[in-house]
């Protein structure tokens, strides 16, 4: 028993120095490993991923708010005093333009309209009777002249004086003359607002409110009597941000759609632009012409646009990480030579997952950092790298 125990006691202690001289014969072999130099950057240059800065045109589709209004807008007021006598139209009727809309009874129109009537013969009878006067004093001068060729028949003060009376018959034919135009024009001045008694559509469009009925007591100086819209075309208004007006030219189509009718589009054409921008918004006025012949939108339906936002110029885009910014600055960190440098610039808009800058300094092709950071110092020695596809 003696004996068993010690050669169990001897083969554990072969066990154990086979176990330490094992582990002694790796060590040097990882030792020499860990001490291998790295030959792939003996200056010790970090390495940076870089882009390329590209120049393209800029292009995007932006979504603003925008309301359409009427065409034509007008409210109808009576041009004359009186009643209103019929009115054949109501809220929602379409009319062409002339069609009647409301008749009027003017009861002091026609006594104004009797009474320069009246005027008007009275002022012709006066011309009548000045031409009468002047003939006769005309003829009697005409005799006297005649008989004065013969010495002592008349005399010359008798030629004189009817010649004299020939002139203010003249005189009095003349102011006759001018009263009569006088009080004709006057006649029809009353005539011209005697039409007002029938109120007409000025353009082809809907009644949108009516606010009097058969009997009101109506004037010009009364509220209207309807009002009236036209609704084909319609007017879309909108506001554009003052970095996107440039780039779109009149008479461009222009999408957009509305509430009303889901996942439907509509189309209009840029008619007018502003040229000038709120002071308080930075935003220019644009209207598109929309036709509407189906009645389908109405003024005061609000719209989305969709704006083509462009620029006249290609632009300079990189990566939105490749810009920096702090509180002072905007920038790109360029790798020339082996060296970063900070290059300022100012931000544009965004294009997807790029973004304008513009810098005198910069060019397309230039290289840049993928991630700009103000930890890469201007004058790092770097080695630029490609960026790891994902």
């Amino acid at each position: 028993m003696i004996v068993a125990k010690n050669r169990v006691t001897l083969s554990m202690a072969l066990f154990m120095a086979s176990l330490l001289l094992g582990c002694r014969s790796d060590a040097p072999v990882t030792a020499a490993k860990e001490t291998t130099p790295d030959t792939s950057n003996p200056a010790g240059e970090r390495a940076v991923p870089v882009v390329s800065v590209v120049s393209r045109s800029f292009e995007r589709t932006l979504a603003l708010p925008g309301d359409l209004t009427a065409f034509q807008d007008v409210s109808i007021h009576a041009r004359v005093q009186g009643f209103l006598q019929s009115i054949p139209v109501d809220r929602g009727s379409v009319v062409r333009k002339g069609a009647l809309l409301a008749r009027i009874d003017a009861p002091e129109l026609r006594a104004q309209l009797s009474e320069a009537e009246a005027r008007v013969q009275t002022a012709e009878a006066q011309l009548l009777e000045a031409q009468a006067a002047m003939t006769s004093e005309r003829s009697t001068f005409e005799r006297l002249k005649r008989a004065s060729a013969t010495p002592g028949v008349v005399a010359g003060n008798d030629v004189d004086v009817a010649q004299q009376k020939v002139e203010v018959a003249g005189a009095r034919v003349n102011a006759a003359t001018k009263n009569v135009d006088a009080v004709r024009q006057a006649a029809r001045s009353v005539r011209d607002v005697e039409a007002y008694v029938q109120v007409t559509a000025p353009f082809d469009g809907v009644v949108t409110e009516r606010a009097a009925h058969v009997g009101s007591l109506v004037g010009p100086n009364s509220g209207p009597i309807l009002r009236m819209q036209q609704v084909s075309p319609l007017r879309l208004v909108a506001a554009i941000p003052e970095a996107y007006v440039a780039g779109v030219a009149v008479g461009q189509p222009i999408e957009f759609t509305v509430s009303t009718f889901p996942g439907e589009t509509f189309t209009g054409k840029l008619a007018r632009l502003g040229h000038a921008l709120d002071p308080k918004t930075r935003t220019m006025a644009i209207e598109l012409d929309v036709s509407n012949p189906q009645g389908r939108l109405a003024p005061g339906m609000f719209a989305e646009v969709r704006w083509p936002a462009r620029r006249s110029a290609s632009s300079l885009f990189v990566p939105r990480s490749a810009v920096a910014v702090t509180t002072e600055r905007a920038f790109v960190v360029r790798v020339r030579d082996g060296v970063a440098e900070w290059v300022d610039v100012k931000r544009g808009a965004t294009m997807n997952d790029l973004v304008e800058v513009f810098a005198d300094a910069l060019k397309p092709g230039d290289q840049v950092a993928i991630r700009a950071t103000d930890e890469l110092r201007s004058g790092t020695r770097v080695r630029a790298t490609q960026p790891t596809a994902k």
